[in-house]
């Protein structure tokens, strides 16, 4: 079974700078950050901080050739997820395995139809929010990823294996659900009941645990994705809006959701990742999804003022 060595990790922020300070304190030789010309320029210039700490990484231009990745973790907003398919290209090898930390259930099959499903994992981040706020990250060490297999029939299982015994040697949490399917999916309901509201309504975790006006909307918003999972195939979708509700209440009450610290920054959101997407599915099953039609436009009012 071969081991991983080379790591190309694509994007920097809130979550992708805990993989990159995590596995350069293990081996920051065989690390790479790929970036732009502009971004090499930005970060050499005023380096990212992580818990206070510069973040002294190895940067990577797309054009270059001399690196093949045995894994690549993509970490960028869901609107950089074409340039990065197209940056990647020469680091790709045959065996190379691909992780996509973006929310979502959309973001791997947009990456395979450029190279395949046989090393393409399904996967995300869980665990408490990153606080970004310009150069700066603090993130508490809570967060794991979880990972798994669309469908045994495509995608190599034996990657599984590869990529645990990396974890394992780095120090990185993560979880392997025996339904990944399932788990990608409730991820999926977590974020677009929390994040598109807590944007909307100027909230931290906590102001919306509290608020039972708010949690009654938050379960309105959540059978949405309910019907939108079940209608995809995916199994046991009359226990997701309790065990979303479960991981919801967990949430540090001080943090904020993505969209939120987005929304304060005046950053482009990811709202066509969770509304839009799924008005999307609603229009391919032929299941309303009025909520988050009014979700997707309140969103984008607000960002037409930035």
């Amino acid at each position: 079974m071969k081991e991983i060595e080379n790591i190309i990790i694509c994007g920097i922020g809130a979550v992708g700078a805990i993989y990159a300070n995590k596995i350069n304190e293990y081996n920051n030789k065989n690390l790479r950050i790929l970036v732009d010309p502009a971004r090499l320029e930005k970060y050499e210039k005023s380096p990212k901080i992580f818990n206070g700490n510069p973040l002294k990484l190895n940067y990577i231009l797309p054009d270059n050739k001399d690196f093949k990745a045995d894994l690549i973790i993509i970490a960028t907003k869901f609107d950089g997820l074409n340039d990065v398919i197209k940056n990647i290209e020469n680091f790709v090898k045959e065996d190379t395995i691909i992780i996509s930390l973006l929310n979502g259930v959309t973001s791997e099959e947009i990456i395979s139809q450029k190279y395949g499903w046989k090393h393409t994992l399904i996967s995300y981040f869980i665990g408490h929010s990153a606080m970004r706020t310009g150069n700066n990250i603090v993130h508490d060490g809570i967060g794991t990823i979880v990972y798994g297999v669309k469908d045994s029939n495509k995608t190599d299982i034996q990657d599984i294996q590869i990529v645990k015994n990396f974890f394992d040697k780095v120090g990185i949490d993560y979880k392997i659900p025996e339904d990944m399917l399932h788990s990608y999916w409730l991820k999926y309901m977590l974020n677009v009941s929390s994040n598109q509201p807590s944007a909307i309504l100027n909230m931290t975790f906590g102001q919306m645990q509290s608020n039972k006006k708010f949690n009654e909307f938050f379960i309105k918003i959540m059978k949405e994705v309910q019907a939108i999972a079940k209608a995809e195939g995916v199994k046991n979708t009359e226990t997701m809006i309790d065990e979303a509700l479960l991981a919801f209440n967990k949430m540090i009450p001080e943090g904020k959701t993505s969209m939120l610290q987005d929304i304060e920054a005046k950053r482009k959101t990811e709202v066509e990742m969770f509304a839009g997407t799924m008005i999307k599915f609603g229009q391919k099953h032929n299941i309303p999804t009025p909520y988050n039609q009014v979700l997707k436009d309140m969103v984008e009012v607000i960002e037409e003022n930035f």
